[in-house]
């Protein structure tokens, strides 16, 4: 999948997310999620169940908007870190996706994912990221 624009970083306001499609159906859609003057990517793939975690678009938060949350189940995760901190895929994490803030702009950078055990998604190394 190569470097694409998602947003520009104004557009997504403190203590808010927002859904992208991937276009390849063959990939988890991503969302974003903004954390005061940082912005947090993962797959939209929870780690228990392996399905989106929004059940109505952009709905990926807690009330709170403290912690990203799986509308089907109710696990909680760090928004900073996408670890599981309640519920029941404790331990485990979302797989956090490369982006890059360039000029107020929001950048998706270039990766892939494979499907590994039990079912996850995992980040693949781009040919410039592997050792030469």
């Amino acid at each position: 999948m190569p470097r694409r624009r998602l947003c520009e970083f104004d557009a997504l306001g403190d203590g808010e997310a927002k859904g992208f499609d991937t276009d390849d159906l063959d990939l988890p859609d991503i969302f974003l999620v903004r954390k005061g003057d940082e912005i947090f990517g993962y797959l939209n793939d929870c780690p228990h169940w392996n399905i989106p975690l929004d059940l109505a678009p952009d709905k990926f938060l807690s009330r709170d908007k403290q912690r990203i949350q799986c509308s089907n189940h109710g696990a909680r995760f760090a928004i900073e870190t996408g670890k599981c901190n309640f519920g029941q895929c404790l331990g485990q994490a979302l797989t956090a996706i490369p982006i890059t803030v360039e000029d107020n702009v929001v950048w998706l950078e270039d990766y892939g994912v494979r499907l590994a055990e039990r079912g996850q998604w995992r980040l693949t190394p781009t040919p410039s990221d592997e050792p030469g």
